[in-house]
C-alpha cells in the first residue's frame, strides 16, 4: 500500500509539472499565430487533458468493466464542471469569451441530452446499451465540432500581436507534446494506484468510476484550468473544461463503444440528470451579478452544489 501511495502522489506532482508546460506552450502557440487563447483551450489543450480519460475508458471497455465506462465519462465531467470551474472560479473571476456562453456552452449541453438519450433507448435485444452505430454518430459529432472550431480560426481577425517574441517554435511544440505526455502518463499513475487502493478497501466498481477514476482522470483538466487560472488567461481555463466535456461524450463515448458496444446501467441517470443541471446552471450564472462572468460567489455555489452530490452518492451506497 506505500508503494501506490507514493506512486500516487509522484503522478500528481507530474500532472502539475505537465500542466505548467502545456498551458505555457499552447498560450505561446496561440501568441505566434494570433489564435485565442479560448481555440486554443477547446483544441489542443482540451484533446491532451482528455486523453486518460480515453486510455482508462478503453481499458475498461475491453475488460468488461461497464460501469467504470460510464462512471468515469459522467464522473469526469461533472468534476470538470463542479469541482474544476469551482476551484478555478474562485482563484480568479472567469470572464468568459461570449463564444463560449452563446454557442459552446449550449453544444455541451445538446451532447449530452443526444448521449442520454441513446443510452436509454432500448436495443432490439431489449437491453440498453451503446452500440456501434451510437458511436458512429457521436464520432461524426465530434468531427462536426472539430469543423465548427477551426472555422472560428478562419474567421478570426488578425490583429499585431502585442505580446512579447514567444521564442522558437521547437521550444513550443517541444512544451505541448512534452506537456501532453506528461499529463497522460501522470494521469495514469493516479488512476492505477487509486483504483488499488480503493479495492482493498472494499469499494464498488460503480462509486471507484464516478468519484476516484472520475477525479484521477480529471486531474490533468484541474491542473491546466488553475494554472491558467493562476496566469489570469481564464479562456483557457473555461474553454478547457466545456472542451474537455464535449471530447468525453463525443469522441471517447464515441471510439469506446465503436471498439465495443457498451452496456448501459440506468442507475447512472441522476448523473446525467446532475450534469444537465449544473451546464444549466452554468449558462444562467453568465446572465448573473456582471455578465459572461463566474463570479466566486458562483463558483463557490459550483463546490457546494458537487459536496452534496458526492456525500449522497457515498451515503447511499454505505
Amino acid at each position: 500500500m506505500t508503494i501506490q501511495i507514493l506512486l500516487l502522489l509522484a503522478g500528481l506532482a507530474l500532472l502539475i509539472i505537465s500542466a505548467e508546460g502545456l498551458v505555457g506552450g499552447a498560450t505561446s502557440l496561440a501568441r505566434r499565430f494570433n489564435i485565442s487563447d479560448l481555440t486554443i483551450g477547446l483544441t489542443v489543450v482540451a484533446f491532451g487533458t482528455s486523453a486518460p480519460e480515453l486510455v482508462v475508458n478503453l481499458i475498461a471497455s475491453s475488460s468488461d468493466h461497464q460501469d467504470i465506462v460510464f462512471g468515469n465519462i459522467l464522473g469526469s465531467n461533472n468534476f470538470n464542471l463542479y469541482i474544476i470551474l469551482g476551484i478555478a472560479g474562485l482563484i480568479l473571476p472567469l470572464k468568459v469569451h461570449i463564444s463560449t456562453v452563446w454557442r459552446e456552452i449550449p453544444m455541451s449541453l445538446v451532447a449530452l441530452v443526444i448521449f442520454f438519450f441513446m443510452v436509454n433507448i432500448p436495443s432490439a435485444g431489449g437491453g440498453r446499451m451503446l452500440g456501434r452505430t451510437d458511436g458512429l454518430i457521436l464520432l461524426a459529432l465530434f468531427v462536426s465540432f472539430q469543423y465548427y472550431i477551426f472555422h472560428q480560426i478562419k474567421n478570426l481577425e488578425r490583429e499585431p500581436s502585442e505580446h512579447k517574441n514567444p521564442g522558437p517554435l521547437y521550444r513550443t511544440i517541444g512544451f505541448i507534446v512534452l506537456g501532453l505526455a506528461g499529463l497522460v502518463i501522470g494521469g495514469r499513475l493516479v488512476v492505477t494506484n487509486a483504483v488499488f487502493i480503493a479495492k482493498a478497501m472494499g469499494v464498488s466498481e460503480k462509486v471507484i468510476g464516478l468519484t476516484i477514476i472520475a477525479a484521477g482522470t480529471s486531474l490533468p483538466e484541474l491542473a491546466t484550468s488553475l494554472v491558467a487560472a493562476f496566469r489570469k488567461n481564464p479562456d483557457i481555463a473555461v474553454g478547457n473544461v466545456v472542451g474537455s466535456n464535449i471530447f468525453n461524450i463525443l469522441l471517447i463515448g464515441g471510439l469506446v463503444s465503436v471498439v465495443r458496444p457498451v452496456a448501459y446501467n440506468p442507475v447512472f441517470n441522476t448523473d446525467f440528470y446532475i450534469l444537465a443541471a449544473g451546464t444549466v446552471l452554468l449558462f444562467i450564472t453568465m446572465f448573473t451579478s456582471q455578465r459572461h462572468k463566474l463570479d466566486r460567489w458562483e463558483a463557490g455555489l459550483l463546490l457546494a452544489v458537487y459536496v452534496g452530490y458526492t456525500t449522497w452518492l457515498i451515503m447511499k451506497e454505505v
